[in-house]
């Protein structure tokens, strides 16, 4: 070989070391950058989620735990996924906190009140569920209650359901519930009405159908009776409407909610999420954003692991029904639990 075209093989072998070190590089920026961004991504994520600390402020007077014994496929897991029965209560509140909310709400921005209560319980095997609606109307015995700055409300008599977090926040919506109900709550979720808009929305909508048509000025929804498919601010309309059914009560509402539960699972079901990384980042973004839990959930490792231990349960086999009540004697424009039926009901939840 001549000096010439030694000079030319130095020359690419040296242009190949340059493009290999360059290409190693890349790819190394590559894998730190994409490290970081799922990083970031879960950091993002974990401290979207606001949460109670519901077990130390309510402490031990409360109903007992259920009991419940793994399954074998369960126990020989090296990380089991959860599958005893499970209470949760979940809470939409329509807090006018924030742009978002006062946009989609409307109304005053002090306060908030739980419009929408549901004690979701799963059986155990996680296979089944029932969704029992409290209505807000509802007159309870509000249990006394521990504030956040020290000292607690007083017991009140007589007092409408949804006053209860209003007084005292998520401790006293779970110690109410527990109260009428005598069933633990082994998780609080809230959802606001930005949450629940931006929920439907990252799932593509919801498809409801109506038994007849809906005329609500004040929800600003109008549908006639029929098959339609919801964008985030329609089903939160929905959700909301009391006014253009039935005999304008909250009992009326409460079945769209059910509905609209539903629908939502069924959504659910028809996206592959864990082979969609960008639409279940913008589902898991939308949720956490929004959302307030008890200590036992409020990161995302726990919300996952939740999620996986239902994976198994779909829209049919979630049964909803309303807490049996009957017209308060007091007051025309109230309920109270119809016993013993609804006795009857929490009983089986325990």
């Amino acid at each position: 070989m001549t000096d010439t075209e030694n000079v030319d093989e130095d020359r690419r072998v040296g242009r190949r070391s340059r493009v290999l070190k360059i290409a190693g590089l890349t790819l190394a920026g590559a894998l730190v950058l994409g490290v970081a961004t799922a990083g970031w991504a879960y950091w993002h994520l974990n401290s979207n989620i606001k949460s109670v600390d519901i077990d130390s402020a309510l402490g031990t007077d409360r109903p007992a735990k259920a009991v419940t014994t793994p399954s074998a496929a369960a126990s020989a897991s090296a990380t089991p996924v959860p599958t005893g029965s499970l209470n949760i209560l979940v809470l939409g509140s329509d807090s006018r906190s924030g742009k978002e909310n006062k946009a989609l709400g409307g109304g005053s921005s002090t306060g908030a009140r739980s419009d929408t209560a549901m004690v979701v319980h799963v059986d155990a095997g996680r296979k089944k569920a029932t969704i029992v609606s409290i209505p807000r109307d509802t007159l309870v015995t509000r249990p006394s209650c521990p504030l956040s700055s020290g000292g607690s409300t007083s017991v009140a008599y007589n007092a409408m359901f949804n006053t209860a977090y209003s007084v005292g926040g998520p401790v006293c919506a779970v110690k109410t519930v527990e109260s009428i109900t005598g069933v633990r709550m082994d998780h609080y979720i809230e959802i606001d009405f930005a949450g629940f808009a931006k929920l439907v929305n990252a799932l593509g909508g919801v498809t409801v159908t109506t038994t007849q048509d809906i005329d609500d000025d004040d929800s600003h929804l109008h549908l006639k009776k029929g098959i339609h498919h919801l964008n985030g601010k329609q089903a939160l309309a929905l959700a909301r409407t009391r006014h253009g059914i039935g005999d304008g009560s909250d009992l009326g509402r409460i079945g769209l909610q059910q509905m609209l539960v539903k629908a939502l699972l069924t959504q659910v079901s028809t996206h592959d999420l864990l082979t969609d990384p960008a639409k279940l980042y913008e589902v898991t973004d939308a949720v956490t954003d929004s959302l307030t839990t008890d200590t036992g959930l409020d990161s995302l490792s726990e919300l996952i692991s939740l999620g996986q231990s239902l994976k198994g349960l779909s829209a049919d086999a979630v049964t909803t029904v309303t807490m049996p009540n009957v017209t308060a004697p007091s007051d025309p424009n109230r309920v109270v639990a119809k016993e013993p039926a609804a006795s009857d009901l929490w009983e089986s939840l325990r």
